[in-house]
């Protein structure tokens, strides 16, 4: 296939037999219509949103940058970890600048005023995140301890640094949490999913993490935006702490932001395919067993298993009584 000129936009489309001229023309058509309903005015401006690839790209950095001699450069050696986590910190730093800008500057595409201040809101954005590195290394500590201690399959804390599914989907998590919590919850939606492809665990960056928090398998777990979750919590694949409704609002509109997901308190252990669901608090110590359903609170202490809760609850998940 031969590039040609396409002079009614100063761009080169490929020549070929699939009338690429008419579809992009097409394209641009459908696109332009999209653009006009959502109010955006800049046809052919620069990039409006945060990047996926650049964001990915910042997060692997930053996992490197934390455990450099487990999750950094093969070739790395100790003497060179300062400056490979420098180097690597800053190049990362100054991606995930222009990340947050872009995110700041969509939100403000409809207030002029709120854009003045927006270069400054990012950096102060990033500093914040950045002087906070430290503190998450030491929170991921306790992660992965609590992975190694709570599988007997595992060797050592690198076997689980290096091989462990939930591990990497809570460093990953740690990470858009903090960035969430500074007010770029786009920012931090994209490194959350970037994990969620690759582990099939899915944690919205909103949810409330204790230390210790370990995940055993991990595929299919589900942790909703307004969860809270104490220290020392173990969660088995195909858990899901969800929400049981959603709102509305007179004119039939979903009500976001409202807490909506369980409150798990320390040392709860949740087993596989257990679903969870609602503004239900699971009492400290309480273990909850394999495929359950629950929709109702349970006290500190409390053994909930398959029976009991099929024995305690009506056919719609309210409980009896």
């Amino acid at each position: 296939m031969n590039l040609k000129d396409n002079g009614s936009t100063g761009t080169s489309v490929l020549d070929g037999p699939w009338q690429l001229d008419r579809i992009v023309s097409e394209l641009r058509a459908v696109r332009s219509q999209w653009r006009g309903a959502q109010q955006r005015t800049r046809e052919f401006g620069a990039r409006e949103f945060p990047s996926r690839d650049a964001l990915r790209d910042i997060a692997d950095a930053l996992c490197g940058a934390l455990f450099p001699m487990r999750l950094g450069p093969s070739d790395l050696h100790q003497e060179s970890e300062d400056f490979y986590v420098g180097y690597t910190l800053d190049a990362a730093l100054v991606s995930l600048l222009r990340q947050v800008q872009l995110e700041l500057r969509y939100n403000a595409r409809h207030s002029p005023d709120a854009s003045n201040g927006v270069d400054a809101q990012a950096r102060a954005i990033v500093e914040s995140f950045a002087l906070s590195l430290p503190d998450l290394r030491r929170l991921l500590d306790t992660d992965v301890l609590a992975a190694f201690q709570g599988d007997p399959a595992a060797r050592s804390v690198d076997e689980v640094l290096l091989c462990y599914p939930g591990v990497l989907a809570i460093i990953h998590h740690r990470l858009a949490h903090r960035l969430y919590s500074l007010g770029v919850p786009l920012v931090a939606r994209i490194i959350a999913e970037a994990a969620h492809s690759i582990t099939g665990i899915d944690i919205h960056p909103g949810a409330r993490i204790g230390a210790g928090f370990f995940i055993d398998h991990g595929t299919g777990v589900v942790i909703g935006e307004t969860a809270v979750i104490g220290e020392r919590v173990r969660l088995y694949q195909a858990v899901t702490l969800g929400a049981k409704r959603f709102p509305t609002d007179v004119e039939g509109t979903l009500q976001k932001g409202l807490p909506r997901h369980p409150l798990v308190e320390d040392d709860v252990v949740i087993y596989a395919g257990a679903t969870i669901l609602g503004r239900v608090t699971i009492g400290r110590g309480s273990i909850i067993g394999g495929n359950v359903w629950l929709t109702r609170s349970v006290p500190p202490g409390s053994n909930v298993t398959q029976a009991s809760s099929l024995h305690e609850q009506g056919a719609d998940g309210s409980p009896k009584g």
